[in-house]
């Protein structure tokens, strides 16, 4: 279903399914701040470990032990976020989450799921991301077995309105206002409805 261009949806994109490259920067951003939290801890046990003992602790990349918690780590992370708020801290930062692929609220069960199917679309020499690109749903491999989908989040109407507000208390208090912004207008982008559940 493909939203129209009328001018009550010119400026939002909320509800729409998120794009390739918003994803993966999501995803870019997830994995830089749970590998550095993971290293921040790490470091913070091997300071404990030197107080308490006197002896140095010193953490390989390439001990087995060391990359299990790690994923096990990146496992509680994605799942986490991903059933109590449908988004990640990346995901937050550029304005998409995970829904149900009937647009309603990702059950923390399918939040698991997707958990687990994520390793999937790597797994297949990338190939389980190809629906991001071609889809009409813009899916992946693990969206399709968890039945999920990514929108974006953020609604640029109540953006531009904040901004006119703003705009309008500068003009009453007599300074002159910023140049206004311009927004795109999506006419094709799809958007969840009742036709695209499941």
């Amino acid at each position: 279903m493909s939203l129209s261009a009328s001018p009550d949806n010119l400026v939002t994109y909320q509800a729409h399914y998120s794009g390739a490259v918003s994803r993966f920067a999501a995803y870019a951003i997830d994995i830089t701040v749970a590998t550095g939290l993971f290293s921040l801890a790490l470091a913070g046990i091997s300071y404990v470990v030197q107080i308490l003992t006197g002896h140095q602790v010193h953490w390989s990349k390439s001990n087995i032990v060391v990359a299990i918690i790690y994923f096990g780590w990146l496992f509680v992370y994605f799942a986490y976020s991903w059933a109590v708020s449908g988004r990640t801290f990346g995901m937050a930062v550029l304005g998409i989450r995970v829904v149900s692929a009937d647009g309603t609220d990702l059950p923390p069960r399918r939040a698991v799921v997707r958990t687990l199917a994520f390793p999937l679309s790597f797994l297949l020499f990338g190939l389980g991301f190809l629906g991001i690109l071609v889809g009409r749903e813009h899916r992946a491999l693990h969206d399709v077995i968890a039945g999920s989908a990514v929108i974006y989040a953020w609604d640029a109407r109540a953006a531009r309105l904040r901004f006119l507000a703003r705009q309008a208390e500068l003009t009453a208090d007599g300074d002159s206002p910023p140049a206004p912004a311009v927004l795109p207008a999506p006419s094709t982008i799809p958007v969840l409805g009742a036709d695209d559940a499941g």
